[in-house]
């Protein structure tokens, strides 16, 4: 018996039991796609442990020989590219962030911006949460109005950095969908990273507005965004 309870005769025979009609030359294609299923899950599974090793402080040499490979394997297989997973929605509410971050001539962007940006994008499922929880859009700018820094006097060019809290909260998106076994990072996974960047000026803006994680965790388990 496997760690996972799951073993070659039990796939067999929920393959068969599931294709009952089918002949070999299907049953193989279809044996190749849930072997890829499980190969998957499995690299997602590593991830999200290397993941919480390196907020913990581990270097990739330690974790290189926790997965019994190079240094260099384990940062080039398991450094995950940033928005890879992210979903058109997230990525464009990242790109509002950047913008907005730019029209007030911040030279940063901090989750302040990464919360405006999710507001900027009414088709994502943060968007519809924000606005049901607070009544109303405009609370929810005017909270973030308050929160941001005074306007910069130098207009921008180039690239923006993101602060590190603002990575730690692109980090927590990308663990929480991990953890409610989402494939794609949405804007609700985003907003859920964001509060649980305790201490940050957008996790304070959403308690204010009344959240908790726990309850939006719950609020983001019930949805799922293409």
């Amino acid at each position: 018996m496997s760690p996972l309870d799951i073993n070659l005769a039990d796939l067999i025979a929920r393959l068969d039991e599931e294709l009952p009609d089918a002949g070999d030359l299907a049953h193989i294609s279809e044996a190749r796609l849930r072997a890829q299923t499980l190969s998957d899950l499995g690299d997602q599974l590593i991830d999200h442990y290397v993941s919480k090793a390196k907020r913990s402080g581990a270097s990739w040499t330690e974790i290189g020989d926790a997965i019994g490979v190079s240094k260099q394997a384990a940062q080039q297989r398991h450094a995950p590219a940033p928005f890879e997973r992210f979903t058109n929605l997230n990525r464009h509410g990242i790109v509002l962030a950047q913008e907005a971050a730019r029209t007030y001539r911040h030279d940063f962007i901090g989750t302040e911006h990464l919360l405006l940006g999710l507001l900027g994008e009414p088709q994502g499922v943060a968007y519809d949460v924000l606005v049901a929880k607070a009544g109303s859009e405009q609370r929810v700018r005017d909270a973030v109005a308050d929160a941001l820094p005074p306007a910069g006097q130098k207009a921008l060019r180039g690239h923006i950095p993101f602060r590190p809290e603002s990575k730690e909260a692109i980090d927590r998106a990308r663990e929480a969908a991990d953890e409610l076994g989402h494939d794609r990072v949405g804007t609700e996974h985003t907003l859920l990273g964001l509060i649980r960047v305790e201490g940050s000026p957008a996790a304070r803006i959403l308690r204010d507005l009344g959240f908790t994680p726990d309850e939006l965790r719950e609020t983001v388990a019930a949805h799922r965004e293409r």
